[in-house]
């Protein structure tokens, strides 16, 4: 299976990343922010996280909606 070619500069999420849901610690690493900054940010609400059992997980296309609706 090819992949179509990509316009410059633009990322797309690959179907096997996208299936993947993201822990607090992927989402530090993609906003290259600490952890602590993510868990302040989700217990305000902000950050669409869910509960998975006792863990955070979070969907690469809510982050990236969630990322397109700040100022």
């Amino acid at each position: 299976m090819t992949t179509p070619p990509r316009p410059s500069g633009v990322f797309f999420f690959s179907e096997e990343f996208l299936a993947k849901l993201m822990t607090v610690g992927d989402v530090a690493d993609y906003l290259s922010v600490p952890k602590s900054w993510v868990y302040d940010n989700w217990k305000r609400q902000t950050i669409p996280f869910r509960k998975v059992g006792q863990s955070l997980r979070c969907r690469p296309a809510d982050l990236e909606k969630w990322l397109d609706r700040q100022k």
